[in-house]
């Protein structure tokens, strides 16, 4: 893999050229400050003072009681103690502030490549829904995901010159209540060809989608020939996809080929050879029982509960459902 094709992945890089056939979004370059700000884990977690006076949590209840406990009198304690000023970055939440409104009043937001999907559990809406500055930006500041953009973007790139892109955006794009899980989509291509497709929430099963699968699939393939095919500069490469509820498909990130990208319903070996052996077609994937379900590469639970490693809660629990399912079809086997 070498860097171009990892910058090509960039949203502020490919959205200019797909906006047609995407979903709304509004870019903003990040100032280094901010930049650092959510790189700084030296001291406590402290959100933006904002100077709209928005709330991080605004469904939270409020009570003032345990509120005035946390109040801290002046000239106590040791000076050399006293906590940390919380940051400010007033043009970039009047910016944000102008974008969301525009945007319809709710976006989610994501950086070069990642969204803050793991930290969506700490919400107040359990999802990267957000409507103000200071909800984006406690999303942001709890992601784990994020560290991979900020530090680690091109530690698989063969011809690594640097740990980070010269600068950073963040995309803030519309928020659509319509648009549901169960129509988001993972597509595979290799040499310019589309060889796979997979479910893209692949911990759990929605019958529906089974009953749709075949016209699904002719309506991705027809888009990413008509609309991707010719005009995506990478040989290799994956791109997420949703259908509308009136069939209209619309291209929602890209990513490179291997590398950090997660095969989901696939492995990397199975579509190097679905592309080797060719004339099989795209094959198209989805989970079509409770026992296919892939608890490990659930996305939106803090970095820590995403370990798959040997040994790992993650591991024994993937051992234990695999050995199930096996026992279960000898069963079947026997007696039939």
């Amino acid at each position: 893999m070498k860097e171009e094709e990892v910058n090509r992945c960039q949203i502020q890089e490919w959205y200019p050229k797909f906006k047609s056939v995407s979903i709304k979004t509004r870019i903003h370059e990040l100032p280094e400050s901010f930049v650092q700000y959510l790189l700084d884990d030296s001291g406590p977690f402290l959100l933006p003072v904002s100077i709209s006076n928005d709330d991080a949590f605004p469904n939270r209840i409020h009570n003032p009681e345990e509120e005035d406990d946390y109040q801290v009198s002046e000239g106590s304690g040791d000076e050399s103690e006293q906590p940390s000023l919380p940051p400010s970055f007033p043009e970039l939440e009047l910016e944000i502030k102008e974008s969301i409104e525009s945007l319809g009043g709710s976006v989610f937001p994501k950086l070069n490549w990642s969204a803050p999907k793991d930290s969506a559990w700490i919400s107040t809406t359990g999802s990267l829904r957000c409507s103000s500055f200071s909800e984006i930006a406690v999303l942001l500041r709890s992601s784990d995901s994020l560290v991979h953009d900020l530090c680690h973007a091109y530690d698989s790139c063969s011809d690594k010159t640097s740990s980070r892109p010269r600068s950073f955006f963040l995309a803030l794009r519309k928020w659509y209540q319509s648009l549901k899980p169960e129509m988001e989509f993972r597509c595979f291509v290799r040499n310019q060809n589309l060889v796979g497709i997979s479910q893209r929430e692949v911990t759990t099963c929605y019958p529906a989608l089974i009953e749709k699968k075949d016209s699904l699939k002719a309506l991705i393939e027809d888009f990413f020939v008509d609309k991707l095919m010719s005009r995506f500069e990478s040989e290799n490469y994956t791109f997420d996809v949703c259908v509308t509820k009136d069939d209209r498909v619309k291209v929602v990130d890209f990513n490179p080929w291997g590398a950090f990208t997660l095969p989901l319903m696939f492995t990397w070996e199975e579509l190097d050879q679905t592309h080797s052996e060719q004339g099989d077609g795209v094959n198209f994937r989805v989970v079509e029982s409770q026992l296919s379900v892939r608890p490990g590469l659930k996305t939106a639970v803090p970095f820590d509960y995403l370990d798959t490693g040997a040994g790992s809660g993650w591991d024994q629990v993937i051992r234990n459902a695999n050995e199930e399912l096996q026992q279960q079809t000898r069963n079947a086997q026997a007696g039939a």
